[in-house]
């Protein structure tokens, strides 16, 4: 990594600030969100054989829990670099690091060849997947952030954010493509490999184009100024606990949200409401769109608004939307499950444009890695590692609207914490 000094700065360019933040989250929500449909398709059966389907079903899902566990471990560590050494080693480190697991998934040997090893190795590369996120969006939103010019901070924090649905239509698309060309015994045979193995491809677009950039002028003046505190993580956590209390809060319905729209939906909609896999994903990769859209929507109002305005008034339209819950999914109805898929897609863009730019406001650039990370990392503890566990369990015991009192509990939650907060 290229050291900055007083008389002979170094700029990036605007295009190279933003494609740089979002390649990285597209890769690394890409990385996540392949495990999440292969934790609902194909991992119960290849790696949680048991004579109950539901039972393997929740075996994979608590897997898929583990990287939530592993992402604040993921926010201290590199968030400790990056807000020590910089935004751009600490980044890359982050990339590949996510980037190995996911690879290392594809190569796995199932339940069938190695017996109870495979589910313990299909574990600890999940936990390498939640390490590297855990450290690359906060990275990843400080880069866009701290290069903003006035006025357009939520705008430029809302590119990295704009990597999730791309993401996500890149790995649903991929699984939506192998379900077209292959047989269910070539799909679980190998071609379930395939995404895992691709993402190496993008990994590599992702390091060439991170290596190129400089550090943010933000920690610059860090650096310049000697203001690096020596631990991070235990400076938030002394000097700024309730910022990063508020902000945990803040995220809780954003993450409770996505998970019931995109992990839980696809498990309930492919087994209690008897669609096929394949056309469930296109009615999620359809609902995505509106994802997308409304995130730069939601930046330029929050631009304009205030962001923490912008967030109250969405997570009161979350807390009503989750009683839409059962009789909108429930009713089984192509056309009403459409719906419901994209205006609850379409809310999550309008609370996740802003998101990363408000977090990361709570903080001081001296610990901002470390505070925005942790903040958005907790709240995935909280929000969503067990939220397609206990929605699947709420729906089978109590009924989809228990799911839906879930989700609007999660967003009156976040609603409060936006009121205590004191930010734009």
């Amino acid at each position: 990594m290229s050291q900055l000094h007083p008389g002979s700065p170094k700029t990036n360019s605007a295009a190279t600030v933003l494609f740089a933040s979002l390649i990285g989250t597209t890769i690394e929500f890409f990385d996540f969100y392949i495990y999440a449909t292969a934790a609902v398709l194909v991992f119960p059966k290849l790696f949680f054989p048991a004579s109950d389907p539901a039972a393997a079903t929740l075996q994979s899902l608590a897997t898929f829990a583990i990287a939530f566990f592993a992402r604040p471990v993921g926010s201290a560590v590199f968030g400790h670099f990056g807000d020590r050494i910089g935004r751009k080693a600490t980044l890359v480190a982050a990339l590949l690091t996510m980037g190995i697991s996911t690879v290392v998934i594809g190569m796995l040997p199932t339940y069938a060849a190695i017996g109870t090893l495979a589910p313990a190795l299909l574990a600890l590369c999940r936990f390498g997947q939640g390490l590297g996120l855990g450290g690359e969006w906060g990275g990843a939103v400080l880069l866009a952030t701290e290069n903003a010019p006035p006025g357009k901070r939520a705008w430029y924090g809302m590119f990295p954010q704009l990597g999730a649905p791309i993401g996500f239509f890149l790995s649903g698309g991929i699984f939506l493509l192998l379900s077209q060309t292959l047989s269910d015994s070539e799909f679980f045979s190998y071609g379930w490999r395939i995404p895992f193995l691709a993402s190496s491809l993008l990994v590599i677009v992702g390091l060439y184009i991170r290596l190129k950039i400089h550090e943010t002028p933000d920690f610059q003046k860090v650096l310049d100024k000697n203001e690096r505190v020596k631990v991070p993580v235990l400076t938030v956590w002394h000097d700024h606990g309730r910022a990063l209390f508020l902000g945990t809060l803040i995220a809780l319905a954003t993450f409770v949200l996505f998970y019931l729209m995109t992990v839980f939906a696809l498990s309930w909609g492919t087994s209690a409401l008897k669609f096929s896999r394949k056309d469930f994903l296109i009615l999620q990769l359809f609902a995505v769109v509106f994802f997308a859209l409304t995130i730069p929507f939601s930046a330029i109002w929050a631009d304009r608004k205030g962001r923490r305005s912008t967030l109250i008034w969405v997570s009161a339209a979350i807390a009503v939307f989750g009683l839409a819950m059962a009789p909108m999914f429930g009713s089984g109805n192509v056309v009403q499950v459409t719906i419901f898929l994209s205006v609850g897609l379409g809310l999550m863009g309008l609370t996740y444009g802003p998101l990363g730019t408000i977090l990361s406001e709570l903080f001081p650039a001296e610990v901002r890695y470390t505070g925005a990370s942790l903040t958005f990392n907790l709240a995935g503890i909280l929000g969503a590692s067990l939220a397609p566990y206990a929605a699947t369990w709420l729906a089978t015991n109590y009924g989809l609207q228990y799911v839906g009192y879930y989700l609007s509990g999660a967003a009156l939650i976040s609603l409060a914490a936006l009121l205590l907060v004191k930010t734009k």
